[in-house]
Order: C-alpha cells, then sequence, then structure tokens
C-alpha cells in the first residue's frame, strides 16, 4: 500500500478515534450549540468544537510522515493553529466580526512568512503553458483575500449536519486528484489533501444528520484556511497550472454561496456580517427538502465543479478559462432561479 493511503487511514483514526473525547471536552467547558434563532435547522442542544478533532489527526499525521517539516507545511501547521484558536474563542464567547478577521489576518501572515504565496497567475491569452508573474505587494494582498475569503466561506456554508465538512473532504479529493495528475511537482500538495481528506472524513460519521458533534468555527474555519493553503502550495510548485481557476472551481459552493450572500445583503440594505436564511441550504430546506436530501445534494454540486476542475487542468490556459467562465455564467443563472439574492 502506497505511503499516501496509509497516511489517510491514519488520520481518519486519528480524527474518529478523538472526535468523542473531544465532545466530552465541549460538555465539559460547555461548548454547546443552543438553537436560539429561526436561522438554525437543529431542535436541541449540540456540542461544538469538533473541529479540534480535525486538526489534531491533521498536524499528528504531518508531522510523523518524516523527519522535518517544508516550510509551507509548518505555516500551515501555526497558521492553522491561530485560526483553531480564533474559532475555539468564539465558539465559546461568540467573537466580533473584526476579531475573527483578525485572527484569520494573522494567521494567514504566519502562512505568507513561511513563504506561502501567490505570485503568479497564468495568461488567460496564450494556450501554452505561460505566466503573468505579480510583484510581491499585489501578490501578498490577493494571498490575503484569498486565504480570508475561503476561510470564512467554508464557516457560512456550515449551516447543516456534515455540510462543511463532506463539502471540505470532497474539495480535498479534488485537490489531490489534481496535484496527482500533475505529477512530481505538486507531489506535496496531494499528500497535504489526502492526509486532511482523512482527517474530515474520521470526523464525518459523528457530523452527518443526525449530528452528536457540530465542527464549530474551530472546523469549519481551519477547513477553508487548510484549502486554501493547499491549493496555493499546488499552484506555486505547478508547471501547468492555471493558478487562481482551478481552486476557484475546486472550492466553488462555499465560495460562490459566500458571494452571493454579500451581494444579497448589500442589495437589500444588510450589513454583510449580519446572518440570514438565504444561504443554498436554507432554499433547499424551503423547498421541503430534508437535511440529508439537501446536504447529498449540495455534495453532488461540489463533485461536479470538482469533476469540472480536474477537465479543465488537463487543457490549455485559453480553453480552462473559458469553461471557468462557463461555470461560473450557469451558476450565477441558476443562483438568480433559485432566489439566492433575495433577502429572507
Amino acid at each position: 500500500m502506497e505511503k499516501k493511503y496509509i497516511m489517510f487511514i491514519i488520520a481518519m483514526a486519528i480524527s474518529f478515534l478523538t472526535t468523542p473525547i473531544v465532545r466530552k471536552f465541549a460538555k465539559h467547558i460547555k461548548a454547546i450549540d443552543i438553537p436560539k434563532d429561526k436561522r438554525r435547522v437543529h431542535k436541541k442542544p449540540i456540542p461544538k468544537i469538533g473541529g479540534l478533532a480535525i486538526y489534531l489527526a491533521f498536524v499528528l499525521v504531518l508531522v510523523l510522515k518524516k523527519g522535518h517539516l517544508e516550510k509551507a507545511e509548518m505555516g500551515i501547521i501555526f497558521g492553522g493553529g491561530i485560526i483553531v484558536l480564533g474559532g475555539f474563542i468564539d465558539d465559546l464567547k461568540c467573537l466580533r466580526p473584526l476579531y475573527k478577521v483578525l485572527f484569520q489576518l494573522l494567521g494567514a501572515f504566519v502562512l505568507i512568512g513561511f513563504g506561502l504565496r501567490i505570485s503568479m497567475v497564468t495568461n488567460p491569452l496564450s494556450n501554452s503553458f505561460s505566466y503573468i508573474h505579480i510583484n510581491n505587494f499585489i501578490g501578498i494582498a490577493i494571498t490575503i483575500i484569498w486565504i480570508i475569503g475561503v476561510t470564512n466561506a467554508f464557516n457560512l456554508i456550515d449551516g447543516l449536519d456534515g455540510l462543511s465538512a463532506g463539502v471540505g473532504f470532497i474539495s480535498s479529493v479534488t485537490i489531490a486528484i489534481v496535484a496527482f495528475l500533475n505529477g512530481p511537482t505538486r507531489s506535496e500538495a496531494e499528500i497535504l489533501s489526502v492526509i486532511l481528506a482523512g482527517s474530515i472524513l474520521g470526523f464525518l460519521p459523528y457530523n452527518f444528520n443526525p449530528a452528536s458533534i457540530f465542527m464549530g468555527d474551530t472546523g469549519a474555519q481551519f477547513l477553508g484556511f487548510a484549502l486554501a493553503a493547499i491549493s496555493i502550495q499546488g499552484a506555486i510548485k505547478s508547471a501547468s497550472a492555471v493558478v487562481l481557476a482551478v481552486p476557484i472551481l475546486v472550492l466553488g459552493l462555499p465560495i460562490y454561496d459566500t458571494i452571493f450572500a454579500i451581494i444579497r445583503r448589500k442589495i437589500n440594505g444588510k450589513p454583510i456580517t449580519q446572518a440570514d436564511r438565504g444561504h443554498l441550504h436554507h432554499r433547499l430546506l424551503d423547498m421541503g427538502l430534508s437535511q440529508k436530501q439537501a446536504v447529498l445534494i449540495m455534495y453532488f454540486i461540489s463533485a461536479i465543479m470538482g469533476l469540472v476542475a480536474v477537465i479543465a487542468m488537463q487543457l490549455t490556459n485559453t480553453k480552462a478559462y473559458v469553461i471557468f467562465a462557463g461555470a461560473v455564467i450557469c451558476i450565477v443563472g441558476l443562483a438568480w432561479k433559485f432566489g439566492l439574492f433575495k433577502h429572507k
């Protein structure tokens, strides 16, 4: 059995075995999600901070997989630790949005400090794999926006049992497949994705409907942060990556749902940070679907977008961007049809 599959199994086992311990710890410190408004769909108090088990499994396997860590891996561990700490405090004390962003900014800066940032984008007008290099300041700004954006995107879609975890698992597997297809230049991204996928899968049985524990901001933000970081890690080492388009497709479901939420709230004169019941999963529930049915539909959408990303990686830059543009047009059209721009 290949080493990466062993790491996947070990990460899954650690996460599966530690989640009940984290659940008991959550009850002990009263980290409980109490259904106190209409936006929440669960009917009874549920322990949260389950993301601790995912983070622990990911870090342990990553540290044990070899004698030393690459700079980028250390950046993901330490930056992710800051994100987990911020999420943990938020799960206990309900932080103001500004403080959440400050933790995310600090995590992004740690990642950049360890050398992980966007430094080039592919040229959409070239059929060869040519790149446009960007200066340090712009690269750092794009990296920060990307990290904070994806981190918050996964946090925002974490509204149904198993939704954020399942989408995170599908995204991890997709990034691993893309990395594998692009050969040894992206082997590190493949390994990181495989470990993260195993860590998520071990937690998912406890989180799928009916959930006995939520990942909380602790887990949802870490998933977004880790996937954003891994997608950069893979892109910067690739000689054939559509550096931004493919990760946007892979992580498309949470990203577009977040963008539509921002547009919806601005159109309706609501604060961007004000939660509502306008997300896709809420719309599916309002159509009469059960939690399981809504989650499975969103898994399917995420998997389709992942498949499109895999196909795009095998094409020239121009064709890949055409596919990307077509996917965006389809998504916006469906969002309009489902009323995702209307406040509710």
